[in-house]
């Protein structure tokens, strides 16, 4: 199966789904506001549009879109700019990219795609309404609520190694994540596999306290573990700070028996070891 993608904010779990597809025979036309990647998406076989675009030609001939923009006050900026012209595209399959962060906060309880939402951030709540809007075109529409990203070029090594990394202790935190990689997977699934309306929590099997993972990345290096500050103790932005507002434990088995996907990297420890492996490469 190939088609062509329309990737709107070709971004980093967008480029690593493009990695999977582009060998496969598939036609990816990615947007970005940065003519610098513009450039290197196009050496990476990505046919780039510079953001704000007229969208109409690349929508008439696309099979498939995927939305990677995160709204912001005023709304989804993707569809504030070509709804009504996405709402008429002739699409196979269309998915947009949300957070585990509609779910809100549950004190380390679990959370599936069945929970109300409830969310306790403005991020949160930006989400859920951009997830409506999205539902709301008649859409072939697949919803990816996707945890905390990790990955090359995203991952604790750099910090740990830096000395600038630190173990945030707050009792009862916990939080769920996904590799890059797992992402890429679950979204070409859904592609071969569509079932339109659909709702995925993307995230692995372990959900764990952050300072965990540092420890296990600092192990990993051979380093000596990085300091402990209490939670309220610690300075933080205003963005970090937000993401330990909110605790909960993120249920994947919905992707498991939908879209029969095996995980590459079902925990933090493997997840982070294959990261290590690759840098050697």
């Amino acid at each position: 199966m190939t088609g062509t993608l329309l990737s709107l904010g070709h971004g980093y779990s967008a480029q690593a789904l493009a990695r999977r597809l582009l060998p496969q025979g598939w036609r990816i036309i990615g947007t970005t506001r940065s003519a610098q990647k513009a450039t290197r998406l196009r050496a990476e076989g990505v046919e780039p549009l510079l953001w704000p675009c007229d969208l109409t030609p690349a929508l008439a001939g696309a099979t498939h879109l995927l939305s990677s923009i995160a709204p912001d006050e005023a709304g989804d900026p993707a569809l504030a700019a070509h709804g009504t012209e996405i709402a008429a595209a002739p699409l196979a399959w269309a998915g947009y990219l949300s957070t585990t962060g509609v779910y809100g906060d549950h004190q380390g309880a679990w959370v599936d795609e069945t929970t109300p939402l409830t969310p306790s951030t403005r991020r949160g709540l930006q989400r859920v309404q951009a997830e409506a809007a999205w539902q709301a075109l008649n859409l072939p529409l697949h919803i990816f609520r996707i945890a905390g990203i990790y990955g090359p070029g995203r991952g604790p090594f750099e910090r740990v190694r830096d000395g600038t990394a630190r173990r945030i202790l707050k009792p009862g935190q916990v939080f769920s994540r996904i590799h890059v990689d797992d992402i890429a997977q679950v979204l070409e699934a859904s592609v071969t596999r569509p079932r339109p309306g659909a709702i995925y929590n993307l995230c692995d099997d372990d959900p764990a306290p952050p300072e965990d993972v540092i420890a296990h990345a600092a192990t990993l290096l051979g380093l000596p573990l990085p300091p402990a500050i209490a939670y309220d103790k610690a300075e933080m932005t205003p963005m970090a700070r937000s993401f330990y507002a909110e605790s909960k434990r993120v249920r994947n088995d919905r992707i498991k028996t939908e879209l029969g996907i095996r995980l590459i990297h079902p925990d933090y420890r493997a997840g982070l070891a294959a990261l290590l492996r690759s840098e050697t490469l």
